[in-house]
């Protein structure tokens, strides 16, 4: 579970714990990680889904498990809003290459090496060896005014999902992503409730932000269902971001 210590991570964890999941949890937040894994009875790495060696860790750790790893997630990501030109000149490079080196380059290192354990598994009755399931958001369709970065990190975990699926095909391994709308999180947290509520009202119906426990759901019902494979599922509340 990368990016499993907060957030839309941590709803996982706890969901996945509960469907009987040993869950190890990979996260550069050691203080919330290391508590959440004692809360579920799960194990906590430090990870920074970058770094090769770190993921490779992780994975061989998730792989001891009784069954081998089975479900992969990937919510980790990070965001940086800076248009593309401005007064001050053109966008910094650096934290676009970070974005996108955290968001699609951390996302698909992780695809990949989970992947390559999974292989391994003994495959079940269907020939399914395991499930890998990547987050991006709306805005990689909905991308506003300010989120190039962000919009094209995610934009391109959407673009990797068939052609990943399809890959995997032959090994048993499926590939699915979610893209979340606006979701109760810690970054929408520190916002006052005046913002939140407005936010919240933006979305068609329902006219709430999404609650973390609603992601970890759609993540329930993708390992659990087997046609889900090559696929972004929307989960916005026909939310349609405008340009600002």
């Amino acid at each position: 579970m990368a990016g499993g210590a907060s957030g839309l991570g941590a709803a996982t964890s706890r969901a996945l714990a509960g469907a009987g999941a040993e869950v190890v949890i990979a996260d550069l937040n050691a203080e919330k990680g290391e508590a959440l894994a004692g809360e579920i009875g799960g194990a906590f790495l430090a990870v920074d889904v970058t770094d090769a060696d770190a993921v490779g860790r992780a994975v061989e750790r998730a792989a001891e498990g009784q069954g081998g790893l089975g479900v992969s997630v990937c919510c980790a990501g990070i965001g940086w809003a800076e248009r593309t030109a401005h007064k001050g000149g053109p966008h910094n490079l650096e934290y676009f290459s970070n974005v996108v080196g955290v968001n699609l380059v951390g996302t698909f290192n992780v695809l990949r090496l989970a992947a390559a354990a999974m292989s391994e598994n003994e495959p079940d009755a269907e020939g399914e060896r395991g499930v890998c399931v990547n987050t991006a958001s709306i805005a990689a369709y909905d991308g506003q005014i300010g989120q190039v970065a962000y919009a094209a990190s995610k934009g391109g975990i959407v673009g990797m999902t068939l052609p990943a699926a399809r890959d995997l095909a032959s090994r048993g391994v499926r590939v699915a992503t979610i893209a979340p709308g606006l979701f109760d999180t810690p970054l929408l947290a520190a916002l006052p409730e005046e913002a939140r509520a407005a936010l919240g009202a933006g979305i068609p119906f329902p006219s709430r932000l999404g609650r973390p426990d609603e992601y970890a759901r759609i993540v329930l019902e993708i390992v659990a269902n087997p046609m889900l494979n090559g696929e972004t599922i929307r989960l916005d509340g026909a939310l349609r971001m405008p340009p600002k």
